[in-house]
Order: C-alpha cells, then sequence, then structure tokens
C-alpha cells in the first residue's frame, strides 16, 4: 500500500468520526502498531535517504517529499527494538505530521486502516510488549494493536523542542579563534597575506591537464547530462545544449577544442559517468554557457603576477584564444612544476552563441545568446527572483553547502598535517597557509561520522575507491579555519524558494546544520539519475568558526 491516505473531515484526534475512532496499523519487528489517522499525511515506498549527522540513532537520514527534507525515523530503534533491518518489498514509510514539520516513521509492513469504538480502546497500566508506557496511548482490542503516542516518541527522539529554541537564540554568541585572516579582507573576494589582491580559480580537470575559470564568472558546476542535443552542422567542440531549468544551456567540451579527445575523436557517450559541467556567468547581458569537465579539482586563491600570459608563439594560434593566461599554481621563483590554463570566459560565451547560431536560435549575423532570453523577473544570473551561492562539498556519501562569502578557498588535502596538543577531539592538527597557521577541522568526527580510514578517519589515499580529500577554508573577522572533507562538488546556485529549514533531530544538529536544499532533478538541474533528487545540507559557517561552542556539542553516540 503506497501513496496517500484519506483524511477525515473534521480532523479531530484519532481521526474521529461519529465516536468512532480511525487508526493506520502497521507492524514493525513482533509488534502491531496503531497511528491516529488524523496524523498520517501519507504511506509511501522506501525513498532514497541522505543521512544527516548528529541525530539519534534511530535517524535513517533525510528524505526529499514534496519539496520538503523529511527526517525518517527507523521505528524499531525508536521503540527500543533491534533497528536496522533491511529493507523488503514490503517496507513502508508513514509521514505523520509533528510540531508543524512532516516526519517519517520506517515501519516492516502496512497492516491496514482499523475503525474502533472508544469504549474498544483499554488504557495502558503496565509496559505492553517491553514498550515504555509514556510512549502508549491504549491498546486496541480489535487490533489486536498498541497505539502509539506520536509526540511522546518522536520527541524523545529529537530532544526537547525549548533546548532547540535555546540554541538557536544563542547561536551568535562572541567567537574565540586562531590566527588571523590575512589583510584584504574575508569571503569569497577576501585578499591574501600582505594586502596581495589574490584571484580565486575553480580549478578542474580535462583529459588529465588542469584548467581553470575565475570564481566571479561561475554560476554554478552541475552533474552532467545523461544526454545531450546536438546541433546540426556545429563544430566538434560545440556539444549541443542540456536543460537547466527549464531552458537551454550551450555546452562546450575542452577535449574536442584543445585536441585531447579520446581515441576516435569523440567525447565519451557516458557523459553523466561522473562528469560535471561548469556554468559561466554570463557577462554583457549574454546567457550563460557550461563547460563540460571530467572532475573538479579546488578552488585556488593565487596572486595575478603568477598568472602569466599566453607565450606570444602560441597566442598566434587561434586554439589558443581561448586562453586568458597560465597559472603557476605551485609559487613563484624556483616554482612553477604545476601549470593551470585560465580560460577566457569572453571566448566561451563566443563559442555558445555559435551554437545558437548552427540551432537557428541567433540572429541574423550570429549574434544569438545560446540560450532561451531571460525573463523580466530573473536576477542578474537568469534565475527566477532571489538566489543564494554555495561551496559544495562531499562527506560520508552526503552533500554539505557553505556560502560562497565564508568560503575563502579549497585545498587539496595534505600529505601530513601536524598535531595539535591538548585540542578538542574533531581538531586533527595544523596547517600553515601562505604564512598563517590553519587548525584542520575534521568534519567526520565533529559530525560523528563514520570514519573515512579504519586506522586514522584522515586518510589520503584511503581504501580502494575512496577519494582523494579536500580542505575547505573558511574564514571571518579574524578567524580562519580548514574543514577536512571527502570531495569538493562544486559551486551551485540555488534559488530561494528552493532553501528551507532543516529539521530539528537535536540541538546539536540544529546549532551547525540550519537549513536544506532541496532540489528535483527534473526541473532544477541536470540530475545524476532520471528522477532523483538532491538534497544538500547547509552548514552554518559561524558556528564552524567558534571553537569553544564546538566543543560543547552533546553528540549522541552512534
Amino acid at each position: 500500500m503506497a501513496g496517500k491516505v484519506p483524511r477525515e473531515a473534521d480532523g479531530r484526534a484519532g481521526g474521529e468520526t461519529d465516536g468512532v475512532l480511525d487508526f493506520v496499523t502497521v507492524t514493525v519487528a513482533d509488534l502491531r502498531l496503531a497511528l491516529p489517522l488524523s496524523a498520517v499525511r501519507a504511506v509511501i515506498r522506501l525513498p532514497e535517504l541522505v543521512r544527516i549527522p548528529l541525530g539519534p540513532p534511530s535517524l535513517d537520514g533525510l528524505a526529499h517529499w514534496h519539496g520538503d527534507a523529511v527526517p525518517v525515523l527507523d521505528l524499531a530503534g525508536a521503540l527500543g527494538r533491534p533497528g536496522g533491518a533491511a529493507p523488503t518489498r514490503e517496507t513502508r514509510v508513514v509521514l505523520v505530521g509533528h510540531r508543524g514539520q512532516p516526519v517519517g516513521l520506517r515501519v516492516d509492513a502496512m497492516a491496514g486502516i482499523l475503525r474502533s469504538e472508544p469504549d474498544r480502546i483499554d488504557p495502558v497500566t503496565q509496559e505492553e510488549g517491553g514498550l515504555d508506557p509514556a510512549m502508549l496511548d491504549g491498546l486496541l482490542r480489535d487490533g489486536p494493536a498498541t497505539i502509539l503516542k506520536l509526540d511522546a516518541l518522536i520527541d524523545r527522539q529529537f530532544g526537547d523542542p525549548a533546548e532547540t529554541e535555546r540554541t538557536d537564540r544563542g547561536s551568535a554568541s562572541a567567537t574565540a579563534g586562531f590566527g588571523p585572516v590575512p589583510a584584504g579582507g574575508t569571503g569569497a573576494a577576501g585578499g591574501a597575506k600582505g594586502g596581495i589582491d589574490r584571484q580565486a580559480l575553480l580549478v578542474f580537470e580535462v583529459a588529465g591537464q588542469e584548467f581553470a575559470l575565475p570564481v566571479d564568472r561561475v554560476r554554478e558546476v552541475l552533474p552532467a547530462p545523461r544526454e545531450v542535443t546536438r546541433m546540426a552542422r556545429s563544430k566538434a567542440h560545440l556539444l549541443g545544449v542540456m536543460a537547466v531549468r527549464d531552458r537551454l544551456l550551450p555546452l562546450v567540451g575542452l577535449r574536442a577544442l584543445f585536441g585531447l579527445e579520446e581515441a576516435g575523436g569523440h567525447e565519451p557517450s557516458g557523459l553523466a559517468a561522473g562528469r560535471r559541467v561548469v556554468v559561466v556567468r554570463s557577462g554583457s547581458g549574454q546567457a550563460p554557457v557550461g563547460v563540460l569537465v571530467d572532475e573538479v579539482r579546488e578552488i585556488l586563491r593565487i596572486d595575478p603576477a603568477l598568472i602569466d600570459p599566453v607565450p606570444p608563439l602560441l597566442a598566434r594560434e587561434p586554439e589558443f584564444e581561448d586562453l586568458d593566461g597560465i597559472a603557476r599554481a605551485d609559487g613563484g621563483a624556483g616554482g612553477g612544476r604545476r601549470l593551470v590554463s585560465v580560460l577566457s570566459a569572453e571566448r566561451l560565451f563566443r563559442h555558445g552563441a555559435a551554437i545558437g547560431a548552427e540551432g537557428g536560435a541567433a540572429e541574423a549575423g550570429g549574434q544569438g545568446d545560446g540560450m532561451e532570453p531571460a525573463q523580466p523577473a530573473d536576477g542578474p544570473d537568469g534565475i527566477g527572483g532571489a538566489a543564494e551561492r554555495f561551496v559544495v562539498f562531499r562527506l560520508a556519501g552526503a552533500e554539505y553547502g557553505l556560502p560562497v562569502s565564508a568560503v575563502r578557498e579549497v585545498l587539496r588535502r595534505p600529505d601530513s598535517i601536524t598535531p595539535l596538543p591538548n585540542a578538542p577531539d574533531f581538531v586533527a592538527g595544523v596547517l600553515t597557509l601562505r604564512g598563517e597557521v590553519l587548525p584542520l577541522i575534521d568534519q567526520r568526527r565533529l559530525l560523528n561520522l563514520p570514519a573515512a580510514d579504519s586506522k586514522s578517519g584522515l586518510s589520503t589515499s584511503g581504501p580502494a575507491g575512496l577519494e582523494r580529500g579536500r580542505v575547505v577554508v573558511v574564514g571571518r573577522d579574524g578567524l580562519l579555519v580548514g574543514l577536512l572533507v571527502d570531495g569538493l562538488s562544486g559551486l551551485l546556485t540555488v534559488p530561494a524558494e528552493r532553501i528551507g529549514p532543516a529539521p530539528a533531530v537535536s540541538a546539536a544538529q540544529r546549532r551547525l546544520i540550519r537549513r536544506v536544499a532541496s532540489l528535483d532533478a527534473a526541473g532544477d538541474m541536470a540530475g545524476d539519475a532520471a528522477g532523483a533528487a538532491r538534497l544538500i545540507l547547509l552548514m552554518d559557517a559561524d558556528s564552524l568558526l567558534d571553537m569553544d561552542r564546538l566543543a560543547e556539542l552533546p553528540v549522541t553516540p552512534r
């Protein structure tokens, strides 16, 4: 049984109609339980879940349901029964309302809908089947079934709501941090040590070579689509168009543009296999353009003096017109062993216009923008209404985001980390970044997630299949910390209507993760799987910079 459960018209407690009470009955382990029909919003099959940290042991994760991020509890575990059983074809999630937000209860199977006279309900006077009487509302003789007191059950799992409110009010406390942020400001456009105005570059890989674009010209990074619509008579590097938020995005392939094609001279057919599309911001009224890349590497902040112009001999070649320069990413004099090609955003726009021209979307003279014109209500980025930009990273199989304004840069995880004596357990050590001491927070330890490496949890190579980690550098008001994460997904622009409050599953979680971005693959972006949803947990940067309050987090052991 799946889908919506009928609602009673009068909505009285227990789904009462004409003195008769209605219940949804389910089976959990060896129990037969009854839930008041008036509290049940829907019964659905087990959806894909995103794990949320710092929650109770019975919390399976977050599910995407009708645009909401819904916490899902393993009801067996919440009742003290052995939880975590593998789902079967009969497994269901019962969605109930709790204090204004939906909550999912995972059950073994649906039993049906039961109606009962009030005089057929016996009170609970002692433990029933080993269950705490405080979580029970009575015993149905006609079931037989035990009626759950849902609010008491869920409050016991998620903690005292009053404590969560006190945590919210007290989150903006004074911070006590580590070394100062280099002069020149903080945030995505912040400066660097000595007042140098460093340029932030998004570095990505194509066919084993590194390229970059200025961060301020990148709107977002999306998973590559499964299919791309080719345009007639277009050049090899003009891959075609993809749909993003009901608009057409021109797509440029760097493999063909720079002669880096695989054997056979074509882009790989499986575009969605881990590849990304870097959406370049429009300029001078032009529409965005997508660049297909193999992997997003890092966000690098570099002295502009270390970005050299293309050598004159190469600059005369047509394909090198697409470069703005070559960055010496590993330092100045004596360095330069790591060279990153910095792309020209303006040139990429001209490629996008060429796709539009080949497809008949451009005006005479080839001046089309290659993408449907923005509506008047759209903001400067071509997204309806207000929007926010986030740096998105991966951690223990889930995606997390931080505002671009709070992120200084994203680096590769170092091979070695200097330990810091007497530091909290979640502080892995310190790192020197351009002369500044940077404390490193192991996000897995902080969020009580499984260690990446069974020996240390801080592996640069890790077990087979574990990707190389990254350090997300966060800075504000003289504070600077690095967050150890599994990998970088890239930049993402999220419409305001797709951002909502995170479910309050614990005071510790609410302090660090206050919001969730909920994206539908079909309408918001090019998804990894057809119909799949994407939930991004948005972290509070100020809380991550407050070491004293981080050390006080009441983490529940898992």
